[in-house]
């Protein structure tokens, strides 16, 4: 038992080491070096399945929201959670794709074309480096990076937008009285 225990421990250490190593970077470049590193250990690179997730992951996250959302479409959902970050709409995205939306338009991971074509749907402004979004909202802790430019809701994402949005607490700053001096011009 010691024994088994004691590579446990060593596989966390590398875990952490790895993870700490990775800090920092975002989405592609991280996969870029987890390929790297594959294909220098001569290891294949793991396939996904559709729809895979992990045991923990899939467990925390329910099945169905806990208060069902009445949006029909993007734009509503948006206009009903109002986020105020590209993350969060991000977030708000792979929601709706995974949750809301029906037939062919449902899945599980999304992409950069995902997040231009619903974010204009939704009439939420895209920012100017589109592909950066993703990144932002993994590193934000919405969503998980699944390879190829795929992104997959985590349970954080999922309680953000079923939970947190919109954000009630939010306390409205008044604008300051501007001070600036009048120049007056001397004849």
């Amino acid at each position: 038992m010691a024994k088994t225990r004691s590579a446990q421990d060593r596989e966390l250490d590398a875990m952490k080491a790895i993870i700490q190593a990775l800090d920092g970077l975002e989405g592609e470049s991280i996969q870029r070096v987890m390929d790297y590193v594959l294909s220098r250990l001569s290891i294949a690179a793991p396939t996904r399945q559709k729809g895979f997730s992990p045991p923990d992951l899939a467990s925390s996250m329910p099945s169905e929201p806990v208060h069902p959302v009445a949006a029909q479409s993007i734009r509503d959902l948006r206009e009903q959670k109002l986020p105020e970050k590209s993350s969060a709409m991000a977030a708000l995205v792979a929601y709706y794709l995974a949750e809301i939306a029906e037939g062919d338009e449902r899945k599980d991971v999304i992409n950069t074309a995902d997040i231009v074509r619903y974010f204009k749907q939704a009439g939420f402004k895209l920012s100017q480096a589109p592909a950066q979004t993703l990144p932002k909202a993994a590193s934000a802790g919405y969503l998980d990076g699944v390879g190829s430019g795929m992104f997959k809701l985590i349970p954080a994402g999922y309680k953000l937008v079923v939970h947190g949005l919109p954000n009630t607490t939010k306390t409205t700053k008044v604008a300051a009285p501007s001070r600036k001096k009048s120049k007056t011009r001397r004849k």
